[in-house]
């Protein structure tokens, strides 16, 4: 993989902050203390003042292929100048097809159809809807409930706020939140698994729980399970060896859909195109966005397996599915899908991703023992760095951390306590030895 380097910026940064509300973001510290980006290109972010920032987290999960790649912005410049925007509602436009053509064939035709959605929050919410329509089409109506896993993430939707396992997420909102929800208990266990390379070896039980929630509503209750296959924005909790397929097997057991959300591990975050390939475990559907357009164009999708879509095939002639978006399949974000999956499949951007993991753990694991770092969790191209909290202080340290390393031109992502890394996957070894060396650094300077 070749080493860019992003230009100059040719725009100054706005003076004035005030409009703007940012989402997920401390607006007053923000604006008292901004970090602005203003081009990008390969690993490489700049900032305002000129400084090269190497990106360690692909901006939000969601740039495998690095900044301003020229194939990406070539595909997007001439769908831009050949159909701006097309409706999908009763008409098509062709690109739109070839991408879900292309998704099937990437899935090796395990998921035959793909429902195109605007973002990660609107594929969970799309598919929470196609889990209901689809016991109802099957004559089952009373599955109505939907189980999620504590520390779970699902976009920021009514439905994925439900679902999802976050107190924070949720608290403002609880009073409006999705009723008949319940939830599984996560996985994370330091005092059995800390440090663990790879999938951790214990808590598949915990898997079981699920068996209790279907003894306490009744199968004949319960429409889906969903789960991310690797939660990356509470931490990077992997889960453990067996976990996903107990849950699996109860899902079958039950006749209970299971989801996996992969908005964060589709596209090769874990050196698979998908986790259900890294982890051998089939889901009934799948929910994905982010690395689909390298997050050039918002985009997100629903893919499910055949069964799922037949099940709306069979009733009266007309809308089978009441549902869909304003951007469903916009071309833009087809021509930035179709571009993406391009180049993932001509440079050889998994094997480059496997041929770099190793290394890659190797310098994470590296700073086991610098100063307050309780864990260190591994999979793939992913890193979690879990730091001792400062006393009745809970995620400062780790936002400390964030901001001395931007200001040493390194982008890390922070999730309370913890440190999560997840670099564009044609980091080569060089660039993998800068971050840890300013992540070491940053580490040793707090207190």
């Amino acid at each position: 993989m070749e080493k860019v380097t992003a230009p100059v910026p040719s725009s100054p940064s706005p003076s004035d902050l005030s409009a703007y509300w940012m989402p997920f973001t401390a607006n007053r510290d923000f604006k008292a203390h901004p970090r602005m980006l203003v081009s990008a290109e390969g690993m490489y972010y700049r900032d305002d003042a000129g400084n090269a920032v190497l990106d360690g987290t692909a901006g939000l999960w969601c740039v495998p292929l690095g900044h301003s790649q020229p194939r990406i912005v070539s595909a997007v410049q001439k769908a831009v100048a050949t159909l701006d925007y097309a409706p999908s509602f009763q008409m098509g436009h062709p690109a739109a097809f070839e991408l879900a053509d292309r998704l099937r064939d990437y899935t090796g035709g395990r998921f035959s159809q793909i429902f195109f959605t605007g973002s990660g929050s609107e594929s969970v919410d799309s598919a929470l809807k196609i889990a209901l329509g689809y016991h109802r089409a099957r004559g089952e109506p009373t599955r109505t409930r939907f189980i999620g896993r504590e520390r779970g993430y699902h976009g920021v939707g009514f439905g994925g706020m439900s679902v999802g396992g976050i107190p924070g997420n949720r608290k403002t909102f609880h009073a409006s939140l999705l009723p008949g929800v319940d939830h599984l208990q996560h996985t994370h266990d330091l005092a059995r698994n800390a440090f663990s390379r790879g999938v951790p070896q214990h808590g598949a039980e915990l898997a079981d729980e699920l068996e209790r929630l279907v003894t306490l509503h009744d199968a004949s209750n319960i429409a889906a399970v969903i789960v991310e296959p690797v939660s990356g924005s509470t931490g990077v909790l992997i889960p453990p060896v067996g976990y996903l397929k107990r849950l699996r097997d109860i899902c079958t057991k039950h006749g209970i859909l299971l989801i996996f959300d992969e908005v964060i591990t589709g596209f090769g975050r874990l050196g698979t195109p998908f986790a259900y390939d890294y982890f051998d475990v089939m889901p009934d559907m799948v929910t994905t966005a982010k690395g689909v357009t390298n997050g050039v164009v918002p985009m997100g999708a629903v893919m499910v397996q055949p069964h799922v879509y037949d099940a709306f095939m069979h009733g009266p002639a007309g809308i089978e599915l009441a549902h869909g978006y304003t951007y469903s399949g916009h071309p833009l974000a087809c021509a930035a899908g179709l571009a993406t999956l391009d180049i993932f499949e001509q440079d050889g951007i998994l094997e480059h991703a496997q041929s770099v993991v190793e290394y890659w753990h190797d310098a994470a694991f590296a700073l086991r023992d610098a100063p307050n770092v309780i864990d260190i969790r591994a999979i793939g191209m992913v890193i979690g760095i879990e730091l001792a909290p400062r006393a009745g202080q809970p995620g400062a340290r780790a936002f400390e951390a964030f901001r001395r390393a931007f200001a040493d031109g390194l982008l890390i992502r922070v999730t309370g306590d913890i440190i999560a890394l997840s670099p564009p996957l044609v980091i080569e070894k060089a660039q993998i030895d800068e971050l840890f060396d300013k992540l070491g650094k940053v580490l040793r300077s707090l207190d």
